[in-house]
């Protein structure tokens, strides 16, 4: 009997196309995306088994185009194939649906807040972030769950996400030496990672530090030998040999 293999029939994603070529009008599409990706890999540098994408397409059906997330976030899969990395995010292989899916609202809105949100929830990916700069009156970040099939608002800033394991949020800071409001992942604690400059710059700091304290020590060093040199002279002069003393 002939047997069949559904998955010998779909493409594989090194067929699929890596993106829906639509280009970003923000460069915010791509920065605070690219910052995640790089404080997950600080954050979890021995960890193999997640993967973080940016603008790369999400093939859920072998008959329909990618959705395109600005990023999004799986854990459970590895990190990476080979040196040539993910050509695209192909369900039926990776086998695991995203935990977390980001959109960056751009000054034209694609539907972030309806159709979008609409389509993730029916995938079932469970954490929905959408981040609006230029927002003013309403809430810039917002984290969605998946409660019954229905995304809810999760309240706070940073947000946990215990099935991650970190949080996420937003706070002025510097990144690729611009100074704004970005997006980070928490600790437990609510203390923000670190990015790479800002890590740098706190490993400067405390080697000057360590610097600054070991002249201190030396310099202390140096005044008591001075002291004890005096305090010799002073024996010497009352015809007291200091050595006799020791």
């Amino acid at each position: 009997m002939l047997k069949y293999d559904p998955l010998a029939c779909l493409p594989s994603s090194e067929e699929l196309p890596d993106s829906d070529d639509t280009p970003v009008d923000n460069e915010l599409q791509d920065l605070i995306p690219g910052l995640l990706k790089t404080l997950l890999a600080m954050a979890w540098p021995e960890r193999m088994d997640w993967f973080f994408g940016v603008d790369m397409g999400i093939y859920y059906d072998p008959d329909l185009p990618a959705i395109v997330p600005d990023g999004f976030l799986s854990l459970g899969v590895e990190r990476f194939y080979d040196q040539n990395l993910r050509p695209s995010y192909v369900l039926w292989e990776e086998k695991k649906l995203p935990m977390l899916v980001l959109e960056v609202v751009s000054q034209t809105y694609r539907g972030e807040y309806s159709t979008k949100k609409a389509q993730y929830a029916r995938l079932e990916i469970l954490y929905y972030v959408v981040y609006n700069p230029f927002r003013r009156r309403k809430p810039r970040l917002e984290v969605y769950k998946l409660i019954n099939n229905v995304y809810e608002f999760q309240d706070g800033n940073p947000v946990w996400l215990p099935e991650i394991g970190l949080g996420i949020g937003i706070e002025q800071g510097t990144y690729v030496g611009i100074p704004r409001e970005w997006m980070y992942w928490y600790n437990q604690q609510g203390q923000r990672f670190l990015t790479p400059e800002e890590d740098k710059k706190l490993a400067q700091q405390k080697a000057q530090q360590a610097e600054q304290k070991a002249q201190q020590a030396e310099q202390k060093a140096q005044q008591a030998e001075q002291k004890a040199q005096l305090l010799a002279e002073q024996l010497r002069s009352l015809g007291i040999d200091p050595d006799s003393l020791s």
